[in-house]
């Protein structure tokens, strides 16, 4: 297989991945366990984090070495990329920060507040960290257009 188009399938797949998992969270799992007492719903919400954010870490990675790696390979550099290249460049980032903005402080927070059963407190750092999965997902849907038509802007 050839390295571009190992990159290129790493770098969909983590897409996939984090995209894919937070539009499953909030368009369906959220609404799904609406009805679920608060402490039981946020100690759900806990384990559903900690096992998500693990894969977002991985994904993450993945997809900054393999976008980078693409736009030195293919590209030769910035200079040769293409608009829509720099587009997802920045979105990308747009989102890394969020999503390290997020992990760092309301989730941090979430995760104390959850040890010390503050069931209120958990619920206002839980709504931060839906807010920042809602803009990222709208940013990762922006960014997967992009990517997706990116080559027919001729």
């Amino acid at each position: 297989m050839q390295f571009s188009s190992l990159m290129s399938i790493l770098h969909a797949i983590s897409a996939i991945i984090w995209v894919g998992g937070m539009f499953f969270a909030h368009m369906v799992l959220r609404p799904s366990i609406n009805h679920i007492d608060p402490p039981q719903r946020l100690k759900m919400w806990a384990e559903v984090f900690r096992r998500f954010f693990a894969w977002v870490w991985l994904s993450l990675v993945v997809l900054l070495v393999t976008g980078y790696a693409s736009i030195f390979v293919d590209y030769g550099g910035f200079m040769s990329a293409s608009i829509h290249i720099h587009l997802m460049q920045g979105t990308g980032l747009v989102m890394v920060a969020l999503f390290v903005f997020m992990f760092t402080i309301p989730y941090a927070k979430f995760r104390r507040a959850i040890a010390a059963k503050d069931w209120p407190q958990a619920a206002g750092h839980q709504a931060i960290i839906r807010r920042v999965v809602l803009t990222n997902l709208i940013l990762g849907l922006i960014t997967s257009m992009l990517g997706a038509s990116g080559r027919f802007w001729a």
